[in-house]
């Protein structure tokens, strides 16, 4: 499985990245076959947010870093490099953009968006 990242350099711009998760089989649930697990990602707290369909913001720097989830509708992402990604429903994305020239986002198609968002210790 993969997630993207988007983080800004050193010079402000903000460009996309690509994380691979590995995993790995573990006994979650004694009485049944192991799951596989990826390692564990130090969270401060948990949110879930509604986008309306049409939603849409200028370029921004992300509030706090934070592992941003689809689980229903789809965004398009615009790092500030001009690089436009879609995240539909069970996409992830690490926002690590809290300095620089930021992103834009918007919620694509016609129907609202529902996300959770996972802040992540800074």
């Amino acid at each position: 499985m993969r997630y993207a990242r988007l983080f800004a350099d050193d010079k402000g711009e903000s460009h996309f990245d690509d994380i691979e998760i590995e995993f790995t089989a573990t006994h979650y649930v004694q009485s049944a076959a192991p799951l596989d697990f990826s390692a564990m990602f130090p969270a401060t707290q948990v949110a879930f947010m509604r986008a309306p369909a049409g939603w849409a913001s200028e370029f921004h720097v992300s509030s706090a870093h934070n592992m941003f989830v689809v689980l229903s509708g789809e965004w398009e992402v615009t790092a500030s490099d001009g690089e436009s990604r879609h995240f539909a429903a069970g996409s992830a994305l690490l926002v690590e953009d809290i300095t620089g020239k930021g992103h834009s986002s918007r919620v694509l198609n016609d129907m609202e968006s529902i996300a959770a968002v996972v802040g992540l210790p800074a």
